[in-house]
């Protein structure tokens, strides 16, 4: 049976990964993103705002997916904001896509968030015990994951397709312009360490350090979303998607460190935001980038400080439990000190870091 994906946000973190694992394995891949380009060989491109249900339904007019992977949002001043803009663009697409009565599975890329709760109130109140583990009910609070979840629910029952959740950690992979990028933030920031002399500082916080933790390589979770959409006993579950490792700030700092041949500098037993750290690097990055001949001279182009100081900023451990999906049958591993390092390599390699 042929597979068509429809892949929402390609342009992205996870779409871009999505849409090469897809590639290689015989698909044929829609993506669709507010401005296309033709950036992924065997691709075609779509244009559309999933915000303009009129023109969104125009656009994926004479296209039939099969499957549906959703795997972008948009972030609003306030999480009312959020779950009024991001549950419309899962509404909007699915309603697109409906008259071509097509659709055998619609894939959704949430996070953890879903555990820790919306920015407006992350990691505060009353959390699940870690490990998480996706049986967890939802927090007493509102938040734009929960209502995503509920308009893919609501229109599986109205047009009779299958679905997955995925719940992904902080995610490594390649991407420029991303705002959850924290692999590129950390690369350009070690850079501007070594270059000028500062101090490669862990920014976070001192339970970050010392705690376990555990992240998302893109590249394993594009695998995790083809294998649920194409595996029966996966579809209509939540899965949460990590690497398989576990591992504390404290070890990993010191290795990312090295491959940028600096120094770690000591923790100094308290947080150093790299929204502070960085604030005042556009003409240094600007320099570095003229000087080895890069590509992307605008540092804002490339860094997420924000989300990369949210995510290691937390004030407790975030550790994720993957035993629903190896007991169904998805048995990938990464290490993750490795996914950093495919990353960076990657990143010199395309002339983005020196």
């Amino acid at each position: 049976m042929s597979r068509t994906a429809l892949i929402a946000g390609v342009t992205g973190i996870v779409g871009n990964n999505l849409a090469q694992q897809l590639l290689t394995n015989g698909w044929q891949v829609h993506g669709l993103a507010r401005r296309a380009s033709n950036t992924i060989d065997g691709v075609n491109f779509i244009a559309a705002d999933l915000l303009d249900p009129i023109a969104l339904r125009t656009a994926v007019a004479n296209i039939k997916p099969s499957h549906v992977f959703i795997t972008t949002w948009l972030r609003q001043p306030t999480e009312a904001e959020n779950i009024r803009v991001n549950s419309a663009m899962v509404r909007n697409l699915l309603e697109a896509v409906a008259p071509a009565d097509s659709v055998r599975h619609v894939a959704l890329v949430t996070g953890l968030k879903h555990y820790l709760g919306p920015f407006e109130a992350y990691g505060k109140g009353k959390l699940p015990a870690t490990p998480f583990r996706e049986e967890q009910p939802r927090l007493d609070i509102e938040n734009f994951y929960y209502a995503q979840e509920d308009e893919v629910f609501a229109a599986a029952e109205r047009q009779g397709f299958n679905w997955s959740i995925h719940r992904p950690h902080t995610i490594i992979g390649y991407a420029l312009g991303n705002a959850m990028n924290m692999g590129v933030t950390l690369a350009v920031y070690a850079n501007i360490c070594r270059e000028t002399g500062r101090p490669f500082l862990f920014p976070g916080s001192p339970t970050q350090w010392n705690s376990l933790t555990d992240m998302t390589d893109a590249r394993l979770l594009a695998r995790h979303l083809e294998w649920a959409a194409t595996t029966p006993i996966a579809h209509d579950h939540a899965f949460n998607v990590v690497n398989g490792d576990v591992f504390r700030w404290s070890w990993m700092w010191p290795r990312l460190a090295a491959w940028f041949g600096i120094e770690p500098a000591p923790f100094p037993g308290q947080g150093t935001p790299l929204e502070q750290q960085l604030a005042d690097t556009e003409d240094i990055w600007r320099n570095i980038a003229k000087s080895h001949n890069l590509i992307e001279p605008n540092i804002n182009s490339l860094v997420s400080a924000w989300h990369t100081d949210a995510d290691l900023g937390r004030p407790i451990e975030v550790v994720t439990d993957m035993s629903k999906s190896r007991k169904f049958g998805f048995l990938d591993y990464q290490p993750t000190d490795e996914s950093f390092y495919d990353l960076f390599t990657r990143l010199r390699h395309n002339r983005i870091i020196p």
